[in-house]
């Protein structure tokens, strides 16, 4: 048996899977059924929880457990600092949004995720399996917590720096998130995001080499051949977000679904646009439009959540994809809209046999 075959086999033993495919945390897809088709075909399920209250983390989780063999991760936000607030620019902002959706309220910039802290405590009530952070770390006496009983701390990661700093903080597991992937770009300090984009296949193996934890690899990555090549840059699993999202059980809008399908790499691009921090979306009209040097630069995250909610809702309810919050990895194309347990099954049917004998 091959080291790398041996490496993820011991991997997928250690977190009670079949195959090294994890669900990655989305926080606008939380879709508990993706997550039980996950976990049942072999892999591992995932909610991101920043928009959830305590109850309703407890009523995903229990419905996970109910349907499935009970793996997943719970992951949160770790917040950064309280946002600059500009009145004037923001009603610059407000003026704009107002021609792509209705307008704007005066307080819609005052809209905030619920409490960390008591997501922190819902989480640890959950007992899931392992409990994961981007943006940043938890705080020591969380992480003592969760050693306490025993939930595996999995960070995420987007620089070697980053890296080591996880690993000195207590993480269980390092989750290398390349440049590639979509939605939130987890850079620890927001402001540095955009300037530290670093692929996945260069990024994953000098953190193989920086610290000793395992690697999940994330980003980019939607069939049998992306999993094989990040196993054998020294990734233990894989981590896959828009590859899951055509899947019926993902339960996105159609329009967005479809737009995935014929997504080039290049048809994305990471913008602030949606939520203040950036992130990586498919390049529709409203996309361009707010990254014209004439738009105003969007507010800080939550402010600027807070002021596109109205017009991502609109575009919602009227299957209009161009000012969706259309999140999308380079690799979108790939995606494939067959049910995720046939999806799990086929992608490593794929990478299984491009590592025999490495």
């Amino acid at each position: 048996m091959s080291k790398i075959i041996e490496r993820v086999n011991a991997f997928c033993s250690r977190l009670g899977m079949e195959v090294p495919i994890m669900l990655a945390p989305m926080a606008g897809v939380p879709a508990p059924g993706l997550s039980v088709a996950v976990a049942n075909a072999g892999g591992f399920g995932a909610c991101g929880v920043l928009f959830m209250k305590p109850d309703e983390i407890a009523a995903w989780v229990e419905t996970v457990r109910a349907g499935s063999n009970g793996l997943f991760q719970l992951n949160t936000w770790i917040p950064g600092p309280a946002p600059e607030r500009n009145r004037d620019h923001e009603a610059r902002i407000r003026d704009f949004l107002g021609k792509w959706g209705p307008a704007v309220p005066p307080d819609a910039g005052d809209a905030a995720p619920p409490s960390f802290e008591q997501q922190c405590q819902a989480m640890l009530e959950a007992r899931p399996p392992t409990v994961s952070s981007i943006f940043g770390l938890f705080s020591s006496s969380f992480v003592r917590q969760l050693k306490q009983q025993n939930i595996l701390w999995l960070a995420t990661i987007s620089t070697v720096a980053e890296a080591r700093a996880a690993e000195a903080a207590g993480a269980d597991i390092i989750v290398v998130q390349g440049a590639e992937a979509g939605g939130h770009w987890g850079s620890f300090v927001a402001d540095n995001a955009e300037r530290e984009q670093v692929g996945l296949f260069a990024l994953l193996p000098a953190v193989v080499d920086a610290v000793s934890l395992p690697a999940v690899a994330a980003g980019g990555i939607a069939d049998g051949r992306g999993i094989a090549a990040a196993l054998m840059l020294g990734a233990s699993a894989v981590e896959i977000g828009t590859g899951f999202l055509r899947c019926p059980e993902a339960e996105i809008h159609p329009a967005w679904a479809a737009a995935l399908a014929e997504a080039m790499p290049e048809d994305t691009c990471v913008t602030r646009a949606f939520s203040g921090r950036a992130g990586r979306s498919l390049l529709t009209d409203y996309v361009r439009a707010a990254m014209a040097p004439d738009a105003p630069r969007p507010a800080p995250n939550p402010v600027q959540r807070g002021l596109t909610a109205a017009m991502r809702r609109q575009a919602q309810e009227e299957g209009d994809v161009q000012r969706m919050q259309a999140w999308a990895g380079q690799s979108a194309r790939l995606a494939r809209a067959d049910p995720a347990g046939d999806v799990v099954h086929s992608l490593w049917q794929e990478a299984h046999p491009l590592l025999r004998g490495v």
